[in-house]
């Protein structure tokens, strides 16, 4: 079973950094292999390793109190403990020295899921990046890549497309850990920053979440399942489009579909294609929010049949590609606004490229 720094933090918390005051950046999947918050350990040691002085939390919150995606959420102060809780996903998704302000340690424990889409990493990325200007020390928990560290696939963002779901030049599925991305970030971008990771103890590089022992907890309320985090890096492109990516059901991602597809002739056309690990099954689901909310959308459900097989970003470009040109009066990209960037089309955006999109899916 892969072993947290988390649960023997007295152990492994930089010895230099004792007695600092600390601020934590905290999500509802923060918790210890006994389903304990983050914050239950911070409170443990509170006064002995070091003294809390304020709480941050990503898109979603602290507690994930925010459903849909791109809500923003605002601070407010700890009515138990009597600090004040910052937002890095409303007026600010970079610290500022004001919410910096008293803090000589910024703790960040937040879980990823292995796709360069997903928000929490480019709030580590712009915490690191905060610290280093005001000589903030930065610890990060390292957790298991719950895709494993051992498969990557997709583009390297464009650095001219970057944006808050893309911010360095990483692929798609990066294959690193949070920790391994703190120390790239820190390595490439800021390299004043000090910046310690408490690494996991029996972590092997091609596991899988489910095979680590640890228990999965929703980093966000759009991600209940491992299954969900292995299509992740392909079906989030959907959110550039006007075709559901299952928002509003018990299976996002997994799911896909509109009112104007085919379902039957779609499924046979990508079953065709023979893509490895997976197969379309006709589905027909009725989202409660989102896309098509109440309306009976036509589509499949991804089956993964081999995850190591399985090519998730490529298997989406053939989805994408299929439905573009076989439904050209229907299909849509969406326009901007798309994660704070107000002119680039989104589907850009997350391919984090001017000419892929044009090149692999319009062609």
């Amino acid at each position: 079973m892969v072993s947290l720094a988390l649960t023997s933090l007295e152990k492994y918390f930089p010895q230099v950094l004792k007695g600092k005051r600390l601020g934590a950046v905290l999500h509802p999947a923060s918790i210890t292999p006994d389903l304990k918050h983050t914050l239950a350990t911070i409170e443990k040691h509170n006064g002995s390793l070091f003294k809390l002085v304020a709480l941050f939390g990503p898109q979603h919150g602290i507690l994930g109190h925010t459903q849909d995606n791109m809500i923003e959420w605002e601070g407010s102060i700890d009515p138990r403990l009597s600090v004040p809780v910052y937002s890095l996903y409303g007026k600010n998704r970079e610290p500022t020295a004001e919410m910096l302000k008293g803090v000589e340690v910024l703790l960040v424990d937040l879980q990823d899921v292995g796709a360069r889409y997903y928000t929490f990493i480019w709030t580590l990325y712009l915490c690191i990046k905060a610290c280093e200007k005001l000589g903030i020390s930065v610890v990060v928990i390292d957790r298991p890549n719950p895709i494993g560290c051992h498969i990557t696939e997709g583009n390297v963002l464009d650095l001219e497309y970057k944006s808050f779901v893309g911010l360095h030049s990483i692929q798609v599925r990066h294959g690193k850990t949070i920790g391994e991305l703190a120390l790239q970030f820190k390595e490439e971008c800021f390299p004043s920053a000090e910046v310690f990771v408490l690494e996991m103890q029996n972590y092997k590089r091609n596991s899988w979440f489910d095979e680590t022992g640890l228990p999965w907890i929703l980093p966000s309320p759009n991600m209940p399942t491992l299954e969900t985090a292995i299509v992740y890096p392909g079906q989030c492109l959907l959110e550039a489009t006007n075709v559901s990516e299952g928002r509003g059901t018990t299976k996002p991602f997994e799911l896909f579909g509109a009112t104007w597809i085919d379902s039957a002739q779609m499924c046979d056309y990508l079953n065709g294609l023979s893509l490895p690990g997976v197969y379309f099954r006709e589905h027909h689901f009725q989202p409660t929010f989102h896309k098509y909310a109440g309306e009976i959308c036509n589509g499949a459900q991804i089956h993964i049949l081999e995850r190591e097989e399985f090519l998730p970003f490529e298997t989406t470009i053939q989805i994408l590609k299929y439905l573009f040109h076989r439904y050209p009066n229907n299909f849509q990209w969406k326009s901007p606004p798309y994660e704070y960037e107000f002119e680039k089309l989104p589907i850009d955006i997350l391919l984090g490229s001017g000419t892929y999109r044009k090149e692999r899916i319009e062609s």
